[in-house]
C-alpha cells in the first residue's frame, strides 16, 4: 500500500478541481489531485462545447431554409449529412478536450493520482486499493452526472443522456426528449432543425430556467411554433419494442397517440457525484441528496477541513461558477482554519436556443411581491431585430421600488448572451435603472430594446413614488 502525506487533497480533475489544486499550490502548499475517470472537463467533453457545435450545425441548416424573405433563394434541396455533422462535433470536441488534458499533463506526476477516492475519516482517503492519502485538508470537486428516472430504464439501450449524444456516428431518425430544461431545449431544438423528428416532454410546466410567468408563456409559444413541446405531458405508457422506444401519450390536441422513437433522451437534471465517496465516514451533516451541508460563501463543510466546489455541490452548476468556487475552495483549504468568503459574481445564465433565453440577478420568483416594478420590451418590432428577421422575444427587467436599483431580468430574445453580460456587469456595479439609462446605446443595435425596457421601468418607478 502506497502512503502519501499532503497538505491538500483534491478529489476530481474537472474545472473546479483543477482550480482548487492550482490555488492551493499558489498558496505554497503541497497538493495532489485525484481522478478516476477520463481527464477533460464536463464542459469540454459532454457539455458546453459539443452542444454548441451541434447547435451551430442546426443554426446553419435553419438559416438556409429561411433566406427567402430577404429575396435570397436557395436553389435545390438542402442536404444534411448526419455523419458529417457528428464527425465535426466529435473532432472539435476532442480538440477542446485536448486543451484541458494538456493542462493536466503540465501538473507534476507526483501531484496526480489515478483512481477513485473514498473517505476513511475526515482527513484520510483510500484511492482504489493502491494508495492511502493523509491530507490536512480535502476539497471535493467530483462534478455531477445525468439523473435518470427508473421509469426510463424500460427503454434499455434506446435510452441516452446528453453524454451519449456526442458519441453518435450519425443523426437518428427520431428522438423523444424528456425534460425541457437547458439541455433538453438546446439539444431538442438543434436535433429538430437537423431534420430529426423530435418530441419534447415536460412534467411541471417549466421552460428552461424561466420563472417569470409572462416570459415563460411567451417562450413556450415560440418553441411550439417550431417543434413539439408539451411542458405538462400526460404519458400513458412507455415500452421497448425491438430497436424502438414506444411511447403512448395525450398530445396537445387532447388525442391519445402512440409513437415510436429511435432514441429517448433523458434530460431530467443532474445529480452530484457524492454517492460513493464514503461521506458516512466523515461525520459531516448531509442533505437529502447526500451532499455535505456547506457554506456557499467559503465552501467549507461545517467546521471541518473539508470543502466542496463546482457541480458536486449543485449550488450554481455553471463552468464559470465552478472555476470561481474551485479557487475559493483551494485558497480556503490552504489557509484553513482561517477561511474567508470567495468571489461571487452577479448571477448570469443563458440557454443557447433560438431565440436565446437568459436571466441575470434575481429571478422573478425570488423577488418580494409589491417591492419592485417590471420594465418590459417586445423584440417583435425592435428595429435591428426586425431588420435581421430575428424579431421574436420578450424581456422583463426588475427594479427596486425604494431605491431604483436594477435587481435582475428574465427574457427570451435575439443575442441574449451578449445583453446578459451588459446586465450582469451593471448589477455587479450596483447601478440603478437611471444610471443604466445614462450609459451609451448605439444605433441601430438590439441593445436599444434593452433601453426600451429600462425606460419602461423608469416610468413605472416614477409613477410608484
Amino acid at each position: 500500500m502506497n502512503i502519501i502525506h499532503t497538505d491538500v487533497a483534491v478529489i476530481g480533475a474537472g474545472t473546479a478541481g483543477l482550480a482548487a489544486y492550482r490555488a492551493a499550490k499558489a498558496a505554497g502548499k503541497t497538493a495532489v489531485v485525484i481522478e478516476g475517470g477520463a481527464y477533460g472537463t464536463t464542459c469540454a467533453r459532454v457539455g458546453c462545447m459539443p452542444s454548441k457545435l451541434l447547435i451551430a450545425a442546426a443554426d446553419a441548416a435553419h438559416e438556409l431554409r429561411h433566406t427567402a424573405p430577404f429575396g435570397v433563394h436557395v436553389q435545390g434541396e438542402i442536404v444534411i449529412d448526419g455523419r458529417e455533422v457528428m464527425a465535426r462535433v466529435r473532432s472539435e470536441r476532442d480538440r477542446f478536450v485536448g486543451f484541458v488534458v494538456r493542462g493536466v499533463d503540465s501538473i507534476p506526476q507526483d501531484d496526480k493520482l489515478v483512481g477513485y477516492a473514498r473517505f476513511i475519516d475526515n482527513t484520510t482517503l483510500q484511492v482504489d486499493e493502491h494508495t492511502r492519502v493523509h491530507a490536512s485538508r480535502i476539497v471535493i470537486a467530483t462534478g455531477s452526472s445525468p439523473a435518470v428516472l427508473d421509469a426510463f430504464k424500460v427503454f434499455g439501450d434506446r435510452l441516452v443522456v446528453n453524454d451519449d449524444v456526442f458519441a453518435w456516428q450519425t443523426l437518428p431518425r427520431s428522438v423523444a426528449v424528456f425534460g425541457p430544461g437547458v439541455i433538453g431545449l438546446e439539444l431538442g431544438q438543434a436535433l429538430s432543425r437537423l431534420g430529426v423528428t423530435v418530441r419534447v416532454f415536460g412534467a411541471r410546466g417549466g421552460v428552461g430556467h424561466l420563472s417569470d410567468p409572462a416570459i415563460r408563456d411567451y417562450a413556450l409559444r415560440a418553441f411550439q411554433q417550431e417543434f413539439y413541446l408539451d411542458t405538462q405531458a400526460k404519458i400513458e405508457d412507455m415500452a421497448r419494442d425491438g430497436d424502438e422506444a414506444v411511447i403512448r401519450y395525450v398530445n396537445l390536441a387532447g388525442e391519445t397517440v402512440t409513437e415510436r422513437f429511435e432514441y429517448v433522451l433523458a434530460a431530467t437534471g443532474r445529480t452530484p457525484n457524492v454517492k460513493h465517496l464514503g461521506l458516512e465516514n466523515t461525520g459531516l451533516a448531509l442533505d437529502a441528496r447526500g451532499v455535505p451541508l456547506f457554506d456557499p460563501d467559503t465552501l467549507q463543510c461545517g467546521n471541518s477541513a473539508i470543502f466542496i466546489a463546482g457541480d458536486a455541490n449543485n449550488f450554481l452548476p455553471l463552468l464559470h461558477e465552478a472555476a470561481d468556487e474551485g479557487k475559493t475552495a483551494g485558497v480556503n483549504a490552504a489557509s484553513y482554519p482561517h477561511v474567508l468568503p470567495g468571489l461571487r459574481r452577479a448571477t448570469i445564465a443563458v440557454v443557447f436556443s433560438d431565440p436565446q433565453l437568459a436571466l441575470v440577478g434575481k429571478r422573478f420568483v425570488e423577488l418580494k411581491p409589491d417591492s419592485f416594478v417590471v420594465g418590459e420590451v417586445s423584440f417583435e418590432d425592435q428595429g435591428r431585430s426586425r431588420v435581421m428577421l430575428k424579431n421574436r422575444g420578450l424581456m422583463h427587467v426588475y427594479a427596486d421600488k425604494a431605491t431604483g436599483a436594477f435587481l435582475g431580468a428574465e427574457w427570451m430574445g435575439p443575442r441574449a448572451e451578449n445583453i446578459a453580460h451588459t446586465l450582469a456587469w451593471s448589477l455587479q456595479m450596483g447601478l440603478t435603472i437611471h444610471e443604466m439609462l445614462d450609459m451609451p446605446f448605439y444605433h441601430p443595435v438590439i441593445e436599444e430594446g434593452l433601453r426600451t425596457a429600462l425606460r419602461d421601468a423608469a416610468a413605472k418607478l416614477a409613477a410608484s413614488q
